[in-house]
């Protein structure tokens, strides 16, 4: 079984993986560890790398190997014989290239804004923006959808088969991640 996820930043979809890996056994993959390893290889040491950076590159090779290039990316080196997880999905044409997939889901994750911005000071990632503005001017790049091979999370986020908000406890949100999940498992 293949689990993609989608959805704005902090807005838990870490947490998802993290509770389909310890409760399921499935793997784990991310876009932007794949984004990471083209960065790399073009020579940035870490602290170059920034999350707009990273949204560059990504679109850049998008527009050079189509819309779902990141995902054939991904897709080479996993083992499909393996459940897996797949986060960081951000353009629709990664979703379609798991389509074609069996056993592929699409869970999309949200929360409210304070809380996300919230989690990115707690969490404190080298790549994440530092103040409310740089907050928002990322979410906005995120999610907006008028290039059709960058950034289109809200477009990803309507594809989605299971929509999870995640204004809770962490407690209460692997709670409802894992009643989704025994309900998938019970639909198979």
């Amino acid at each position: 079984m293949i689990i993609g996820l989608t959805g704005r930043i902090a807005a838990g979809k870490g947490l998802v993986a993290e509770c389909l890996m310890e409760n399921y056994g499935f793997g784990y993959e991310t876009v932007s560890m794949e984004v990471r390893r083209e960065v790399k290889s073009r020579g940035y040491n870490e602290e170059e790398i920034k999350r707009s950076l990273l949204q560059d590159i990504g679109n850049e090779i998008r527009q050079r190997e189509g819309s779902g290039a990141w995902m054939n990316r991904i897709l080479k080196r996993v083992d499909l014989s393996k459940n897996i997880t797949i986060d960081g999905i951000r353009n629709p044409g990664e979703i379609s290239v798991l389509r074609m997939q069996d056993n592929f889901y699409l869970f999309s994750v949200d929360a409210l804004k304070i809380k996300r911005y919230n989690r990115i000071i707690s969490r404190g990632k080298q790549s994440d923006p530092k103040t409310w503005e740089e907050f928002l001017e990322m979410d906005r790049r995120d999610y907006r959808e008028d290039d059709p091979l960058g950034q289109q999370v809200g477009k990803c986020m309507e594809q989605a088969d299971y929509p999870l908000i995640n204004n809770s406890t962490v407690e209460e949100f692997n709670y409802k991640i894992r009643k989704l999940f025994s309900n998938l498992i019970d639909k198979n």
